[in-house]
């Protein structure tokens, strides 16, 4: 589950390398999770969570406050 953004839900795509002679290896693409601390004004303290860029993008959007609340409506810890 390292791969996975608490946010978005995002987790890694699979599929194949294609190599110039059409030989195929199976790879990954891997979101690019990054691990982020945010502050909780209403309680006082700060909270990690692990976002994609897209789970960035969305906490500025939404609010930290919004995002929190919808992760423990749907039974995230956090």
């Amino acid at each position: 589950m390292s791969a996975h953004c608490q946010v978005t839900g995002r987790a890694p795509g699979f599929g194949n390398r294609v190599a110039h002679s059409q030989r195929r290896t199976r790879r990954r693409w891997n979101p690019n999770i990054q691990l982020k601390t945010y502050y909780l004004p209403s309680e006082g303290r700060r909270v990690r969570l692990r976002v994609s860029a897209k789970g960035i993008k969305v906490i500025d959007r939404d609010g930290i406050e919004a995002v929190v609340a919808r992760l423990r409506r749907d039974g995230v810890k956090i």
